[in-house]
């Protein structure tokens, strides 16, 4: 089944270096695909809580994950150092989903590419809330 190319470097706005480690790699020799939902989220909910929008204890709105998914390219492996790119690809009321590319470092072709979408709700009812301006003018700068 083809499938479209995968985005370019220039695509994304945001970086999170990752260090792979020797427990990332299967038993075939390359990091395990569970590892790269963990990269994933790391670099989302990083970017919130840089952004200050993200607070374990104390923020109103929490992102329930409603959508994830990946596709590879090519294999990494320990010790590669891996850089994750983020963008904001489309913001609703209360959702915004992410675009993510894993590239190795210094790489112009993407590894592996994912998409991540989160539901903003009130934490205490756990219904959608929408995004304020706040939530909105900081996203905005990943489109």
């Amino acid at each position: 089944m083809p499938r479209e190319p995968f985005r370019p470097r220039s695509d994304y706005r945001h970086w999170t270096p990752v260090l792979t480690r020797w427990f990332d790699n299967d038993v075939f020799g390359h990091v395990n695909n569970t590892i790269y939902y963990i990269w994933l989220d790391t670099a989302v909910c990083g970017w919130l809580m840089e952004a200050g929008l993200l607070e374990v204890d104390g923020e109103d709105l929490i992102g329930l994950v409603v959508d994830t998914g990946c596709a590879y390219a090519s294999p990494v492996s320990f010790p590669e150092r891996v850089e994750i790119g983020l963008r904001v690809a489309k913001m609703g009321n209360s959702s915004v989903t992410y675009h993510l590319g894993v590239f190795v470092e210094g790489a112009e072709s993407a590894s592996a590419q994912g998409h991540f979408t989160h539901v903003y709700v009130d934490r205490t009812n756990r219904r959608p809330a929408k995004l304020d301006e706040r939530w909105r003018s900081l996203l905005a700068q990943l489109m």
